[in-house]
């Protein structure tokens, strides 16, 4: 069997097939980072979904931390915000929308003020200055001392208590109280008794290096002129700002003014690099089919208990984007959703090029296509893998070992086990029936019992194709090789007359779909048309149908399974995400070879769906979930009564090729066979069994090994008394721990790896 070169030790970029715009585009539909509505709605940019998280399990302290990143008196604007967010909250469309605003009283009430630390922080070499008092001058002192700029604040009032009146007159006394105390604990001087003039100004000007003041002070200095809209910044005066109107508008005014003042304190332009201030969009999805409808707790903020405002909380359902996540095991193995993945990916197929850790998760994909389904904007995280697999290949970075092993498989499919016959009598034929490798390799008798009621029923001649379809060349990124395979396949369909494609497996139809040219229909069609052979029949228990993700998007197809398992009198029961969300088995895309771990997990996020007997129509399926020990079935053993049993291992699955292979040589064609035979007895311990399926080791690699030891007589005698010999096969070396019984071989174990053993002379 022809062999795969490894890639070279130097690399050639050929081909960049996914461009920057590209990724970009992909991963713009990915809304998981998307803000709640609630958050986008809010001009200060409060983590409301954190924030009611917080609240919801008591931890008021903590709410009370992500509430004063927003709010530096938080009691004054819970009391006092206009609550935007509450109108956008997605519960509002089932009835009463989650009372933030109440919340965030009860929270500033009742939480923990944080202690700031001040005096560990370094302040900032530029001073800044305040005039005036109201809302704007109070807010915009507490942005800057938390920025640890030196603030100095010039107001008319006669003393600290009287100036917070001015801003707060609306709270009750304890809350005026606990905001006079938090004023006071601020690194913030005040200058009481100012009056405020031209002289006043010039003369702060010269000893601060940035000034600001209220709306009303700014107007009454400078009566014609006219602030810079969008940031209240009087550029010929050098005066920062802001609104008088609302507690909102001047908390929301204050945070850009201190970006300005911050700007300007770096002698740039305050009008640059300034972000999304103020309200966003968002194209956030949420699933509100599992929402409840429990109304609001009753009361406001300043009457609610810390239970009662910890239940409002709790009513929150903390909108997010994971129908992907919550659907697919490979995105739930790597913790990131797509977007995220999909620009790692990018990046080290474009920029790092290669040998890289993200190498794995590209190829643990199983390129189902299931998460451009669940997903409500339609990413494909699997077109996403699939183009950076053929990048890292065209571009020599694609170490050969993932997918070695099933593209060598791929070969010997087309090779030694291929075979390619019209129906005995026919020279051309109507039909050609195409089982698929891995039908051929689990349920050969099944694959003979198909062939021949075909056979006797369709009428024009049925010629039999036992190969690989190509669909591996294209899993593993190899264009190169699933063009090859095209054109051979395209030859020997032209030998028969270019028939009818009769396709057994929902991927052989799909890949075997985009030949030019090419009639193509599945067996399942053939089946409903000409009816059902006499002798198949259900289970004698309810069972669960799982879709291959080979038909995703073929309703047809899809319809077509089920009622065959309608005439069969098979009682199926209903599965969360079947038909098009249907997730994969963790064959499809090469992800059993590439990544075991993520593929079990596959296998096992397809059986979570219910404890039933599984009957699928794509045989990788059914072998998949018959090695996790679930009861598994094909379609096609049902309608032909046969029962494949245990799954075979990969050493059985080519003897079960071949054996296929030379049984219809023989008995169809009168051909006779060329089976190789061993002319010594060769025996396997159950361990031995197990380690090769692991590891993928073939029966074949060790009888190279055995075959090196008989001509050579080379090997060590380990320390339990057996002998170990090697041999190099293609890119790996070999290795087998055995014991010679008479003329044959017992062999113990076998491990393989791609490191050349150089023997030295002398």
């Amino acid at each position: 069997m022809s062999q795969i070169q490894e890639r070279g030790s130097t690399h050639v970029y050929k081909v960049n097939r996914i461009s920057k715009e590209e990724i970009d585009s992909m991963a713009e539909l990915c809304v998981y980072e998307q803000p709640p509505f609630c958050n986008a709605a809010c001009p200060l940019k409060l983590d409301t979904r954190a924030f009611l998280k917080a609240a919801a399990a008591g931890d008021f302290k903590k709410a009370l931390q992500l509430y004063e990143k927003i709010a530096p008196f938080p009691l004054i604007l819970s009391r006092g915000c206009e609550a935007p967010c509450e109108a956008k909250c997605r519960l509002c469309e089932l009835g009463d929308g989650v009372a933030i605003r109440a919340v965030e009283a009860a929270v500033a009430r009742f939480g923990q003020q944080s202690k700031l630390g001040g005096i560990f922080r370094t302040k900032k070499k530029k001073n800044v200055a305040i005039l005036g008092s109201g809302l704007f001058p109070l807010f915009l002192a507490g942005e800057l001392e938390k920025k640890a700029y030196p603030i100095t604040v010039f107001c008319e009032q006669e003393d600290l208590a009287a100036f917070l009146r001015c801003e707060a007159g609306f709270l009750d006394e304890e809350a005026f109280a606990l905001e006079l105390k938090r004023l006071k604990g601020k690194d913030i001087q005040f200058v009481f008794s100012c009056e405020f003039t031209r002289g006043f100004l010039e003369e702060k000007r010269g000893a601060f290096d940035v000034l600001c003041a209220s709306e009303s002070v700014a107007k009454r200095l400078f009566p014609e002129a006219a602030p810079v809209p969008e940031l209240m910044y009087y550029e010929e005066e050098k005066l920062v700002s802001g609104p008088a109107r609302g507690v909102m508008e001047a908390a929301f005014g204050a945070k850009k003014a201190a970006l300005t003042v911050d700007r300007l304190a770096q002698n740039l332009d305050p009008r640059n690099t300034r972000g999304q201030e103020g309200p966003v969009g968002s194209r956030l999805y949420t699933d509100l089919s599992e929402a409840k409808e429990l109304r609001r707790i009753s009361g406001s903020g300043a009457d609610y208990t810390p239970e009662e405002a910890a239940a409002e909380a709790g009513r929150c359902i903390q909108c997010h984007c994971e129908e992907c996540l919550k659907s697919c095991a490979y995105l739930q193995h790597y913790k990131k959703h797509p977007g995220l993945l999909a620009r790692e990916i990018y990046n080290n197929t474009q920029i790092i090029m290669g040998d890289h850790q993200l190498n794995k998760p590209m190829n643990a994909c199983s390129l189902c296509g299931q998460c451009s389904v669940v997903c409500p904007n339609g990413f494909d995280m699997a077109h996403v893998c699939h183009l950076a697999r053929q990048n890292m290949v065209s571009t020599d970075k694609m170490p050969l070992a993932p997918h070695e092993f099933a593209l060598l498989d791929m070969l010997f499919s087309n090779n030694e086990a291929f075979l390619c016959r019209p129906q005995p009598g026919f020279e051309r034929c109507r039909y050609v029936f195409f089982p698929g490798c891995q039908a051929a390799a689990i349920a050969p008798d099944t694959v003979r019992a198909a062939y021949e009621d075909l056979c006797a029923r369709l009428e024009g001649g049925v010629a039999l194709l036992l190969g690989c379809c190509g669909a591996i060349g294209d899993w593993a990124g190899r264009c190169e090789m699933e063009q090859q395979t095209r054109e051979f396949l395209d030859r020997e369909l032209a030998k028969l007359g270019d028939p009818i494609v009769i396709a057994g497996c929902p991927s052989c139809r799909k890949e075997l779909s985009t030949h030019e040219g090419l009639r193509i229909t599945g067996i399942w069609d053939v089946l409903l048309e000409i009816g059902l052979p006499a002798g198949g029949h259900g289970l004698d228990r309810p069972a669960a149908l799982h879709d291959s993700c080979g038909a995703r998007g073929e309703k047809q197809t899809q319809a077509a399974i089920r009622a065959i398992a309608a005439q069969l009198g098979c009682e199926l029961v209903d599965t969360p995400y079947s038909g098009d969300r249907a997730p994969c088995c963790g064959y499809g895309g090469l992800a059993a070879y590439a990544n075991r771990e993520v593929a079990a997990e596959m296998t096992e996020k397809c059986l979570e769906r219910s404890d039933a007997p599984y009957i699928s129509y794509c045989m990788a399926c059914r072998d998949r979930f018959a090695r996790q020990g679930r009861e598994s079935r094909h379609i096609l053993e049902l309608v032909y009564g046969t029962d494949a049993g245990d799954p075979p291992d990969i050493s059985e699955k080519r003897k079960n090729r071949l054996a296929l292979k030379y049984a219809l040589q023989r008995e169809l064609w009168g051909e006779e066979a060329m089976e190789k035979k061993l002319d010594y007895p060769l025996a396997f311990t159950p361990e031995a069994r197990q380690m090769m399926d692991e590891r993928m080791i073939l029966t074949e690699d060790v009888i190279a090994v055995i075959e090196d030891f008989r001509e050579s007589g080379e090997a060590i005698r380990d320390e339990d008394g057996l002998l170990v010999a090697r041999r190099r096969v293609g890119n790996a070396t070999f290795w087998v721990k055995f014991a010679c019984e008479g003329e044959g071989f017992l062999i113990h174990r076998a491990w393989s790896h791609r490191m050349k053993v150089v023997k030295r002379e002398g």
